[in-house]
């Protein structure tokens, strides 16, 4: 009788989620593994730490709902650091010492920074949510593992997509404009290399602080230079100050954000001044017609959820297909995850981001950006821009 139920189950299964991968196993759960969750829940970042942390507590309840991974159950052990270093090295050794982690999911790039080197020893898988070029590189950072292009490929693919929709004989003109902290001056040196490559002019460099509530100053200088693109490295609620102050002094650019820069929030803090801007993204966003959106729509209700949240859920997706991979070996451990997840080519997290590949010496997921264009208060798909997986630009 309880074949014939479990029998029964799987079938239902099957019709419930007949386009979607097979993600899980089905079978009788055998083990519990831990999962540590590091995040940003009550801090500096927490209007977008809050929804990615979601999509990983989702995703997770999702497996377990649909058989666990390889016959385990996951349990997530989930800390709010509050986007401090401290906490978030409190949380990592506790997840380590006491909780017995496989595997961990982490949120900021300072955080990031201060633990890339123990997970390093202590052979533990981190997932970023930090997309710095440098953390791609095993050389570096051995254990790190994130799910969208780095912030360099970002700015990169966004500078092709421009330079291969540009109608005039001159050069297009670009300005730069980002926080003076590492988060924002990771990928300008990068994005000031390849612009040159492309053909661009180079017009201006402006520092605007995360937590600026009037750019009018630099505004004003770029007004003078007349930059056909400007980028923003900042964060969205800086983002919307600068495309409000931009209208405001009468700046005529197309500003373009990276993946932290702008998203659904970005029509509520700058209104009208966002339309025509670009949002880079890696992630479907809410309601796309990709085959994972029926999985989050069904997991939230329906209720829209911000792309970070789609970033978190594909983060947890990805670190599953590395411990289903490393069980079929017959082991689960931080070592035999890693070694796993370094075997992905092309694996496809149900549509929700490019595929994704990692390889021994060479963590970067995917050469591929999503472009959304600010239109009528919504994110808009626009292109898919891919580049090629340059090894001059590993860590850089």
């Amino acid at each position: 009788m309880k074949t014939w139920t479990k029998m029964l189950c799987a079938a239902a299964l099957a019709l419930l989620l007949p386009t979607l991968p097979t993600l899980v196993d089905t079978a009788a759960l055998a083990a519990e593994l831990k999962v540590g969750s590091t995040m940003d829940l009550s801090g500096p970042t927490s209007s977008v730490g809050q929804p990615y942390a979601k999509g990983i507590r989702d995703c997770v309840a999702w497996l377990n709902a649909n058989g666990g991974v390889a016959g385990n159950t996951i349990t997530l052990v989930e800390v709010d650091d509050a986007y401090n270093v401290q906490q978030g090295m409190a949380a990592y050794k506790r997840f380590v010492a006491q909780e017995k982690v496989v595997a961990v999911q982490g949120f900021g790039t300072a955080i990031v920074e201060a633990l890339v080197k123990f997970a390093a020893k202590d052979q533990i898988p981190f997932f970023s949510a930090s997309y710095s070029a440098h953390l791609a590189d095993p050389a570096s950072a051995p254990y790190n593992f994130f799910i969208a292009a780095d912030y360099s490929t970002q700015l990169r693919a966004a500078l092709k997509y421009f330079k291969d929709q540009w109608k005039e004989a001159r050069a297009p003109k670009l300005a730069f404009t980002y926080p003076d902290a590492p988060y924002g001056l990771v990928p300008i040196a990068a994005g000031k290399q390849f612009a040159k490559e492309l053909g661009f002019e180079v017009v201006g460099d402006e520092t605007v602080d995360l937590k600026a509530i009037d750019a009018t100053t630099q505004l004003l200088s770029l007004q003078k230079k007349a930059p056909d693109y400007t980028w923003i490295g900042g964060t969205t609620p800086s983002a919307a100050v600068m495309m409000k102050d931009a209208q405001k002094v009468g700046v005529k650019t197309t500003f373009f954000t990276n993946i932290w820069g702008s998203d659904e929030n970005i029509f509520k803090l700058a209104g009208p001044a966002a339309e025509g801007g670009y949002s880079l993204q890696a992630a479907a966003v809410y309601g796309q017609d990709v085959p994972g959106m029926k999985v989050i729509q069904e997991v939230t209700k329906g209720e829209p959820q911000m792309t970070h949240y789609v970033r978190g859920f594909t983060s947890m997706l990805v670190l599953a297909e590395g411990i289903k991979k490393a069980a079929a070996k017959g082991k689960v451990d931080g070592q035999s995850i890693k070694e796993a997840l370094e075997t992905l080519r092309d694996f496809d997290p149900m549509g929700l981001t490019p595929a994704i590949s990692y390889f021994p010496d060479d963590h970067r997921p995917s050469m591929a950006v999503f472009l959304y264009k600010m239109t009528g208060g919504k994110l808009v798909f626009a292109a898919k821009q891919e580049l090629p997986r340059d090894k001059a630009w590993l860590g850089k």
